[in-house]
């Protein structure tokens, strides 16, 4: 069996920096045409200036012959100007902004304290069109953990569309089916990207044989009510929920730690996880809107021309891969997927 998609766009993507960019890269830009690269470095890409230097870096880190286009963001704070915003804008290279809440998640502590301080920020993304992309979870610590996105949506994120009816926002990596509800019944400024781990597991998976440090990401793992709520959405044909990976490479050492890191990394098999998903939910047909079409059509790009197939033929993952100077252990290392994308 084989299908046959435009190719698609990653439109929440990790690639990190430096040698473990060399390593990564050629796994995003073999199945994606596209992908919106996450500003969370060490230091954040605040400014224009920055993510101009880190697009050099990662065209130079493209395998030889690589089509792949990375389309930049920058890492909202406190202090981010509307002259920021404007001159992201005047680029024509920086396609959305990042809002980490302080705290919530890998390399967030430079995030935002009070969304109050970003207005003005805000006010000039609505004037330019230029999405806001929220990690939208709260850090109260009184808060539960699987509450947080809820919360989130409660207390910011629904007076916020209010506050600026033309703002552009994308929830990302929903996990909840408090999330999905509310993207529905938001203006159609307000879309959703959805991971392949957060439609494929729960989160029984982090305790299926004792803590599995490789399956801790944030927002973490839910119940399986919201993962069918996901999937649900995902393979509706809702044009407001489209690909975002949030492939998140992070050393073993790192995971498998007393204080492990959050992220799940899909880059090797992105487009296969997706594939299974859609497969599993008899949806197939639905899948390349999904993955194709609606992230375009939501930020005013082009969809692509070009296309990939997938064949439904069994392969195993391998139990790691290099990252820099060390490794990192994919999802679903070692087991068995059954479909694979065609060189």
């Amino acid at each position: 069996m084989e299908l046959t998609l435009t190719r698609p766009d990653d439109w929440h993507l990790h690639v990190r920096d430096g040698a473990a960019l060399r390593d990564v890269l050629a796994h995003t830009a073999r199945q994606f045409a596209r992908a919106i690269i996450m500003p969370n470095l060490q230091p954040p890409v605040t400014t224009t200036t920055q993510a101009l230097a880190y697009r050099e870096r990662i065209l130079a880190a493209l395998p030889a012959g690589s089509g792949f286009q990375p389309l930049m963001t920058l890492y909202l704070t406190d202090r981010t100007a509307a002259a920021d915003i404007n001159e992201a804008a005047a680029s024509g290279l920086v396609q959305a902004v990042k809002l980490y809440p302080a705290g919530a998640t890998t390399h967030s502590d430079a995030g935002v304290t009070d969304i109050c301080n970003t207005y003005p920020a805000l006010e000039a993304m609505q004037e330019h069109g230029m999405p806001l992309l929220i990690h939208a979870e709260v850090t109260d610590p009184d808060v539960d953990v699987f509450d947080r996105e809820q919360v989130f949506i409660n207390r910011i994120l629904e007076p916020l569309t209010v506050r600026y009816p033309g703002l552009r926002v994308v929830l990302e990596h929903a996990t909840t089916r408090e999330g999905i509800d509310f993207v529905k019944s938001a203006p159609d400024t307000v879309a959703a990207t959805i991971t392949a781990h957060h439609l494929l597991l729960n989160r029984n998976a982090m305790f299926r044989g004792g803590l599995q440090p490789h399956a801790y990401c944030l927002p973490v793992l839910k119940r399986e009510t919201h993962r069918e709520a996901l999937l649900e959405a995902a393979t509706s044909g809702n044009r407001k929920f489209f690909l975002g990976t949030d492939s998140a490479p992070h050393a073993r050492e790192r995971k498998e730690a007393a204080c492990g890191c959050a992220g799940i990394y899909t880059a090797h098999a992105a487009l296969e996880l997706y594939a299974q998903a859609f497969d599993d939910a008899g949806a197939l047909n639905r899948l390349e809107d999904f993955a194709s079409h609606f992230g375009p059509d939501f930020y005013g790009l082009p969809r692509n021309t070009a296309s990939v197939t997938l064949e439904k033929n069994d392969w195993q993952v391998p139990a790691s891969y290099a990252l820099g100077d060390s490794t990192l252990v994919p999802m679903h290392a070692g087991q068995t997927l059954h479909w694979r994308l065609r060189d």
